[in-house]
């Protein structure tokens, strides 16, 4: 135990993290087991299109002059666009010309990405020589009818997607709160999907399912049928990374869409899944730092995370800068305050046959705050704006933590997770890890 008894913890916050002190003997840090950036990162790149899980090798699956169209994860995401797009275009040299490379920006529903983010996301070079789009799920003319596929998914997809004659994926895996495990098949639905598609795939039945969560994706309803749609549709190579927490790659996995995302997030499950002996009077979370915690519409995540260990009643504190605040385009903060209490919200939300976007992250949110108590520490966001959304401002992290253990008495007890969804804490069952 350090000599003050205090145990120093940087938290992933905004770009410069954020330090706290807790008492040592109370408090239990839960965070992925730390893999090194792989040691020759275009090797490691370069060798899942040459040796994939399963299929083909990628300059196998494409022929010379054919269009190809690449979907990459949007701005508020880490993924290695730039490495990733240098390995897939100096892989197919010789047989594909940049211009007949098209880069599909799978926004889902979020807003198209601006020229300077999108020069910070693909590197200037790239971004000004490749076909660049952002999908745009609201766009009738950008989207083509797909049929339907999975339990009854109506199915649009990107136009300029499905016309092309070879379709890459690309993204990062890591758990998901209600998806399961972000990346692959997710890069074409919700990534490229029409708007009624996405709404049908997130709908409050599919979310509300208790196998709707993280790490789960076989039986979870949400992701059952995005693979559903990926494999009705067709992707021809899937290309995935899995990063460390300094957002560096430690491996790479690429090939058949299904077997590639499934045999990556058996990796990321081993690094990120933690078991624990029980649950917590306090648990401090994060948003993993940016680009993740820009807003608090993504720091619902890092709130979901937590409390799959907090005791009911019992306080989660959420650090996440949020300086793009709520964020302010959307229908989020609205949909928050438009009940008094959360358990109404929730059974408001419960009740519709039809979702709206922001409405997704407003059911999780409104689950977790009917099991505890949520304060934030954000620098865009005020105390006003925390208590419309149901939640209270925490301006010193450590001092709320002091605060709830006193409250609970000698035995209660303090996790963090430093790097809030990257990491998943479950709860051993007869001494058995195993999730909640």
């Amino acid at each position: 135990m350090p000599a003050d008894g205090l145990l120093d913890i940087d938290l992933a916050y905004g770009r410069r993290g954020l330090r706290i002190s807790l008492p040592a003997d109370r408090t239990t840090v839960v965070a992925p087991a730390y893999h090194p950036a792989a040691p020759d990162v275009p090797a490691a790149l370069r060798d899942a299109l040459r040796h994939p899980v399963a299929g083909p090798p990628l300059r196998a699956v494409v022929r010379r002059g054919q269009r190809v169209a690449v979907s990459v994860c949007d701005v508020t995401r880490p993924q290695p666009r730039e490495a990733m797009l240098h390995a897939l275009l100096a892989e197919l040299e010789g047989l594909v010309s940049p211009d007949d490379v098209t880069v599909l920006i799978a926004t889902g529903t979020h807003r198209g990405n601006t020229p300077g983010e999108l020069g910070e996301m693909l590197g200037d070079e790239l971004a000004g020589r490749l076909r660049v789009i952002n999908h745009d799920a609201r766009d009738e003319d950008m989207l083509t009818w797909c049929g339907e596929h999975g339990d009854g998914v109506p199915v649009w997809l990107n136009r300029h997607w499905m016309d092309a004659d070879v379709k890459i994926t690309t993204g990062f895996v890591e758990p998901h709160f209600f998806a399961g495990f972000s990346g692959g098949p997710k890069l074409v639905a919700p990534g490229l999907a029409g708007l009624e598609t996405t709404l049908t795939l997130h709908n409050a039945q599919r979310i509300g399912s208790e196998r709707a969560t993280w790490a789960v994706c076989e039986g979870n309803p949400v992701h059952d049928d995005v693979r559903a749609i990926a494999a009705a549709t067709g992707v021809d190579f899937a290309f995935d990374v899995v990063l460390n927490r300094e957002q560096q790659v430690v491996a790479a996995f690429g090939g058949e869409v299904l077997a590639m995302h499934a045999a990556a997030r058996a990796y990321v499950r081993e690094v990120s899944m933690r078991p624990v002996d029980g649950l917590f009077n306090v648990v401090v979370t994060t948003n993993a730092g940016f680009p993740l915690d820009q807003n608090l519409y993504q720091a619902v995540k890092g709130m979901s995370a937590a409390a799959t260990v907090v005791r009911p009643g019992g306080l989660i504190i959420c650090a996440a800068e949020c300086v793009d605040g709520f964020p302010d385009h959307g229908s989020f903060r609205a949909e928050l305050a438009a009940e008094p209490t959360a358990e109404r919200l929730l059974a408001s939300i419960a009740a519709r046959t039809r979702t709206v976007p922001d409405q997704w992250q407003v059911q999780v949110l409104a689950r977790v705050l009917g099991r505890t108590r949520v304060g934030v520490h954000a620098s865009g966001l005020t105390d006003v704006d925390l208590s419309s959304a149901h939640l209270f401002a925490v301006p010193d992290v450590a001092a709320a933590v002091a605060a709830e253990l006193e409250a609970a008495g000698p035995g209660a007890r303090v996790c963090v997770l430093p790097e809030g969804p990257q990491t998943i804490p479950f709860v051993r069952a007869d001494g058995v890890g195993s999730p909640m």
